[in-house]
């Protein structure tokens, strides 16, 4: 099964993860004040996703590495988990890279 994207709606707005075929989360966007900038964000990794240039690999201040994906303009569209290792870090990059680009959005109701 092919990835996708959740659009859910939260206390102050809306919010979309990045699924894998299995349901797993890879990855994270933020919280946007409307649907409709939600969906945008969503368009945006859409397009970025299968770009290697648009990950920034990182490592949390616990020095767990983690990723995020960017917008050409550097904002950040979501992030990934914090893994356990740089191995799964990058494995979980090619995942988003991988699934990044589907188009089928679900939306969920509160």
């Amino acid at each position: 099964m092919a990835g996708y994207y959740e659009l859910k709606p939260s206390s102050n707005g809306f919010h979309f993860t990045l699924k894998a075929g299995n349901h797993e989360v890879i990855l994270s966007g933020r919280v946007h004040a409307s649907r409709e900038a939600a969906m945008a964000a969503i368009t945006a990794a859409q397009q970025a996703a299968g770009d290697a240039a648009r990950y920034e690999k990182k490592e949390s201040s616990n020095g767990k590495p983690y990723f995020t994906l960017t917008a050409p303009d550097g904002s950040v569209l979501g992030s990934s988990e914090m893994y356990e290792s740089t191995r799964s870090r990058d494995d979980g990059m090619a995942s988003v890279m991988k699934n990044g680009t589907s188009d089928k959005v679900k939306e969920l109701v509160a």
